[in-house]
């Protein structure tokens, strides 16, 4: 078994569409193992997207990411990582097909509904910068 991270972005939360992304893990196999409601400061969204932070478009993602609170998820289950990123579709909404979670709720390529861990690695650093080890519970 293994860990991702996912963050309902600020649309998801604004489109009312927190239940369907949660029964759609839920339906997929998946558990949740933790999970909170936080607003994202400057410092924390820096250092999670800190392989983009140098370029011109940056500040345009760290103000949507800010804009109200996100809810941070640890999911646990079987191939964990690539099964969500298939559920979720491609990054860019408008490029999702039908079924999956950004072609369903999302609109583009930042308002795309939910972030996603793309790798084992990547899921253990970005689950350790969202939550201490006794918040998860698995």
């Amino acid at each position: 078994m293994s860990k991702t991270l996912i963050i309902l972005k600020p649309d998801c939360l604004e489109q009312k569409h927190v239940g369907s992304v949660f029964d759609r893990f839920e339906k997929a196999g998946f558990e949740i193992i933790g999970t909170k409601m936080i607003r994202l400061t400057p410092e924390l969204l820096r250092a999670h997207y800190a392989h983009v932070a140098d370029k011109p478009f940056y500040p345009e993602i760290e103000a949507f990411m800010s804009s109200r609170p996100v809810i941070v998820v640890a999911l646990k289950g079987e191939d964990v990582v690539a099964k969500v990123r298939d559920l979720l579709g491609p990054t860019d909404s408008r490029k999702a097909a039908k079924g999956t979670i950004r072609g369903d709720f999302g609109t583009e390529m930042m308002k795309n509904v939910v972030h996603a861990s793309d790798s084992d690695e990547n899921a253990r650093i970005e689950l350790a910068r969202f939550f201490k080890p006794e918040e998860l519970f698995a």
